[in-house]
């Protein structure tokens, strides 16, 4: 199997990795919650909570939601379908620790005036708040407790900061010594940041104490930039790596690569697509699927513990997790590399 261990079923056993140096150990499989915070569309409540029940079935175990996803509905929503099935698992002699719930700080909630019929930054949901930026100490105090307060939930076991991108001073002087001082006083297990650049991720894992970067989208089947910066940052440092958008916003899910996919949230140009459809060729050729393939691709790296995958709806949570059960011949991607599709790994 593409990651190791057995295939996703009910009550199934995903492989783990560990945030090196933590203790903090991550299914291969992640659920993302952003779209269960109604990303680009809605999602009803209790699809929401069947997705995050599936998860949890086929043996997900690390779950990551932020308040910037639908204006905190992600946090409300992977709370209100966790606790129980946590709950649940205690009673049955079960340990908290198996669990890893993820969230971020950066972005803190506050009322709009005047409200807004429905939120402007991608999210379907009313627009009765508004995201102010705050990489300040008490910035981020302020959103933990309030992500806690959303999620009901004990503890947060990772915390990353969000979308730093033009806040390195603040991040790095102010945020991350924050979170640091949370996980050595034991209140986080693990602390990070999450972007969707590689570059001031890999001055994240030089510069600062964190544990784990979230890699968004640039470490895939179909570009390896990464491979320049923050992967062998990771692996000189110490540090592991969250890779999210293995599918580049679409575009890998399907071998039937359509004409209107999209590629970083926006319309594929005819090159990417192109690309797109070679790779699926090869992996036809080989016997296996464009989604399996993109699946299984990032975790080949010694850097990565996880991909996370944003899922809606508990048809896309078992799809997914069929597809990390497929059969990805090993060699495919020495085909790739040779075919100057793949940039080979020197770990």
């Amino acid at each position: 199997m593409s990651a190791g261990g057995q295939r996703p079923g009910r009550d199934a056993v995903l492989p783990r990795r560990e945030v090196r140096g933590t203790g903090v150990s991550l299914t291969a499989l992640g659920f993302g919650g952003s779209v269960i915070g109604n990303l680009s569309r809605a999602v009803d409540d209790e699809t929401a909570r069947g997705a995050v029940e599936a998860a949890w079935a086929g043996g997900v175990r690390y779950f990551d939601t932020a308040p910037h996803y639908g204006l905190g509905l992600s946090e409300r929503r992977l709370g209100r379908a966790l606790r129980p099935l946590i709950a649940q698992h205690l009673a049955a002699g079960g340990s908290r620790d198996d669990v890893v719930v993820s969230s971020k700080v950066g972005r803190l909630l506050e009322a709009r005036v005047p409200p807004a019929d429905r939120d402007d930054d991608g999210f379907d949901v009313p627009g009765d708040l508004r995201r102010r930026l705050d990489y300040s100490r008490d910035g981020v105090l302020r959103s933990v407790e309030e992500s806690l307060r959303r999620t009901g939930l004990d503890r947060l076991d990772v915390v990353l900061v969000h979308d730093p991108d033009d806040h390195w001073e603040q991040a790095s002087r102010e945020a991350v010594p924050a979170l640091v001082q949370l996980r050595e006083e034991g209140v986080v297990g693990a602390v990070g940041a999450g972007m969707n650049q590689s570059a001031m991720l890999s001055r994240f894992l030089r510069e600062t104490d964190v544990d784990v970067v979230m890699l968004a989208g640039r470490y895939t089947l179909l570009e390896q930039g990464a491979l320049d910066d923050v992967l062998p940052a990771a692996l000189e440092t110490g540090r592991s790596v969250i890779a999210v958008g293995a599918f580049n916003s679409g575009l890998l899910a399907r071998s039937d690569v359509p004409d209107d996919a999209t590629y970083d949230y926006a319309q594929a140009p005819p090159s990417v697509l192109e690309r797109a459809r070679l790779l699926a060729r090869v992996c036809a050729e080989h016997g296996t699927s464009l989604p399996a393939a993109a699946l299984a691709f990032p975790l080949r790296h010694p850097a990565v513990v996880d991909v996370a995958l944003g899922m809606r709806s508990p048809e896309e949570v078992r799809r997914n997790l069929a597809l990390l059960a497929e059969e990805v011949p090993v060699d495919l991607w020495a085909d790739l590399e040779q075919r100057g599709l793949l940039r080979p790994v020197r770990a």
